[in-house]
């Protein structure tokens, strides 16, 4: 691999995985494109970028264990939750065709950028709600919901998780982001990554290191900023990726 490739290859990564830690998602809107232009195959791509995501989770998750700032028992409800949808949806997925279910998707996340848009108050403040037995089970249901669509589509569930739970339980967006990092970037999309392993995809091993590294420096200095940046402007880059990726997905660019 040419020095020039390999440079772009890891800013490329680690700038999308910066970002995305720093506003709960939205990694492979920039690292899965850039390995197709790079010259890999769709579906080589696919499963490389899919594995390299874990460090992602992995970076964040260490700067995040780190601060103290996790609700355990709900991080718990959140992975298996979303374990049992990615699962279901690593299979479903062969039935859907995948065109149309990325431009619903893309549509789903274009609504959250003009939810989170318009109420100019969603996130400043935590205000703890359905953390009950019953609203966690609730909540749980939707966020497999949510993981089916993890364990089937390339990008952008992230951003989904972050503003469920802010909606939903009432965390704040440091919170959330938080939760959808080490929930999502570590668990679910492990998950993920060891079914299209066990599936039989081929993986790009030559380039992955380089992957894995911009990965795990991206998720732990995006988690590093969103603990230091004020609830308003991780606010302002969750909507930004969510407009980005939603008409990506959309229009299937």
């Amino acid at each position: 691999m040419e020095l020039f490739n390999t440079l772009g290859l890891f800013l490329g990564s680690l700038f999308a995985n910066t970002l995305a830690s720093l506003s709960g998602g939205g990694s492979g809107l920039l690292q899965f494109p850039l390995l197709i232009f790079l010259g890999l195959p769709f579906g080589i791509a696919l499963a490389t970028h899919k594995v390299a995501s874990v460090a992602l989770g992995m970076g964040a998750a260490v700067k995040h264990i780190r601060s103290g700032t996790l609700n355990w028992n709900l991080t718990l409800a959140i992975i298996l939750a979303g374990m049992l949808g990615v699962i279901l949806g690593a299979n479903l997925i062969l039935f859907v065709p995948g065109r149309i279910a990325e431009a619903m998707l893309g549509g789903l996340i274009l609504g959250l950028g003009v939810y989170s848009l318009t109420k100019k108050e969603l996130g400043q403040q935590e205000e703890a709600r359905n953390r009950h037995r019953t609203g966690i089970i609730l909540g749980g249901l939707g966020l497999a919901a949510i993981g089916v669509l993890n364990g089937s589509l390339t990008a952008g569930t992230g951003l989904f998780v972050t503003l469920f739970l802010i909606r939903w339980f009432g965390f704040d967006y440091k919170q959330a982001v938080a939760l959808t990092l080490v929930s999502v970037g570590l668990f679910w999309n492990g998950i993920g990554a060891a079914a299209i392993y066990l599936a039989g995809a081929e993986i790009y091993w030559p380039w992955l290191p380089i992957l894995l590294a911009g990965s795990l420096l991206g998720g732990y200095l995006g988690a590093h900023l969103a603990s230091q940046k004020s609830n308003t402007l991780i606010k302002r880059c969750f909507e930004l990726l969510t407009f980005v990726v939603g008409f990506k997905l959309l229009l299937g660019i």
